[in-house]
């Protein structure tokens, strides 16, 4: 059904819903790219009042991708749960936004919340709000999960060591992975990108990662991040803690990406199966980020916040342990340039959280962006101050593998720092035990005979 807004006596006329949600989005680069975005100022921001008069019930009576043509759709309906939606099922998406700023909005009661509301509502009131708000909420958002450690309490922030390398050379990836240990990385996970996706080569990595973990007793868990369907052909017979996989908000999306939602379910009983954690068994590790449909031509002319948003519903489905946008990874033909990456940072982790997501961040850019570490340090800080689950940790910042500049060991330890976090606290006592760390979070001089370089 057709949207309309007047603003000094011009009507604004938004044909659907998703037109509507569209329009409404902050101005990126892959929305224009696509045709679209706004026109102007004002036409955003008459969609965004006509979306702040929105009843929240028409997200569930109207679909921005057919049922019928859709299984992220069907998955998003179906699972809809009414009686966590009741509280707020009279709000319009602008209600919903005074509501989330406001101090009835605790902690608890977002816990509640995260399964009567879909991606859409979310990714509706994220649009109507300012940077300062979407970090406002997010902070009071809590997503714990456990597997050996526990990611996600209030006061700790946690990283993915990733020690990638342009051959998966094991002695290249041993060195980043002990450089980021002594640097008090990894509490998260350590996780490799696999420069080869076969079953031979994921395989060797795993088992020496696995190796060092259990020579050493570091409490963190593994992943090569290989291709789904590639975990489930050796995971009988290689030492698999999490199964990863990327993923996106519509299942055209998700076919670009060689998997289906009854893939992701064989692979999440399988891990299930194999009983490796220690204090949880959350075994699922994913990542998203906005572009990813759009460059697979499956975004049905749907603005590219609110499918990475849906995106959230499918990881939601298999209780991860950890999920990430890589929120600057594609290019500037979807997030142009630092101001559009950190606004995107923002939304992804807001909306994630408030769907009941552990959400972390790679915090990233690449290099023909018109973006620099100073906006890293930025969005950073920000994602440090909502609360953000985990950040990555490479060497440098500069990954050597997929050429892409993010986020260091030491970007975790100032942001630490300065907020006062600590890691998780199973590693945090291994840090302590290997006089890494001390009980004030500070960096330990390494001493020649260290335990780890011995």
């Amino acid at each position: 059904m057709p949207y309309r807004y007047t603003i000094a006596n011009r009507v604004y006329l938004f044909e659907d819903l998703k037109t509507l949600l569209a329009k409404a989005s902050p101005l990126r680069s892959g929305d224009a790219l696509a045709g679209l975005a706004a026109d102007g100022f004002e036409e955003r921001i008459a969609a965004q009042l006509a979306l702040a008069d929105l009843p929240l019930k028409t997200f569930l009576n109207e679909t921005v991708i057919p049922y019928e043509m859709d299984d992220v759709t069907r998955l998003i309906i179906d699972g809809h749960d009414k009686e966590a939606f009741a509280p707020i099922s009279h709000f319009t998406v602008g209600q919903l936004r005074d509501w989330l700023l406001s101090e009835q909005a605790d902690s608890d009661t977002l816990q509640v919340l995260a399964a009567g509301l879909t991606p859409e509502m979310v990714a509706a009131v994220s649009k109507l709000m300012r940077n300062q708000d979407l970090i406002a909420v997010a902070q009071k958002c809590s997503v714990v999960t456990r597997f050996r450690t526990t990611v996600g309490l209030s006061g700790c922030l946690s990283t993915r060591l990733q020690p990638n390398h342009p051959t998966d050379a094991p002695k290249g990836i041993a060195a980043s992975i002990i450089d980021g240990l002594l640097y008090a990385s990894g509490d998260a996970v350590i996780g490799i990108n696999p420069a080869s996706d076969s079953p031979a080569a994921v395989g060797t990595l795993l088992h020496m990662i696995d190796d060092l973990r259990e020579k050493y007793q570091i409490p963190t868990q593994s992943c090569v991040l290989c291709h789904v369907t590639t975990a489930l052909q050796i995971i009988q017979d290689a030492p698999i803690d999490l199964v990863f996989q990327s993923i996106g908000g519509t299942e055209k999306t998700n076919q670009s990406f060689g998997i289906t939602l009854s893939i992701l379910q064989e692979a999440h009983e399988a891990a299930l199966a194999l009983n490796r954690g220690t204090i949880g068994q959350q075994v699922m590790y994913f990542e998203t980020g906005q572009g990813s449909a759009l460059s697979a031509n499956a975004h049905h002319g749907v603005d590219q916040q609110t499918i990475e948003a849906r995106a959230y519903a499918v990881a939601r489905k298999y209780d991860p342990f950890l999920v990430n946008t890589v929120v600057g990874f594609i290019g500037p033909e979807y997030l142009y340039d630092g101001k559009q990456i950190i606004r995107a940072g923002l939304e992804d982790h807001f909306c994630g959280k408030l769907l009941g997501l552990p959400m972390g961040a790679d915090i990233c850019y690449t290099n023909h962006a018109e973006a620099d570490q100073d906006d890293m340090d930025t969005l950073l800080t920000l994602l440090g101050v909502a609360g953000c689950n985990f950040i990555m940790g490479i060497p440098g910042a500069d990954d050597i593998m997929l050429n892409y500049q993010s986020t260091s060991f030491h970007d975790a330890l100032y942001l630490r720092k300065v907020l006062g976090k600590k890691p998780a606290p199973e590693f945090e006592q291994w840090l302590l035990a290997q006089g890494i760390l001390n009980e004030q979070g500070q960096k330990l001089p390494l001493k020649p005979n260290h335990l780890l370089l011995g």
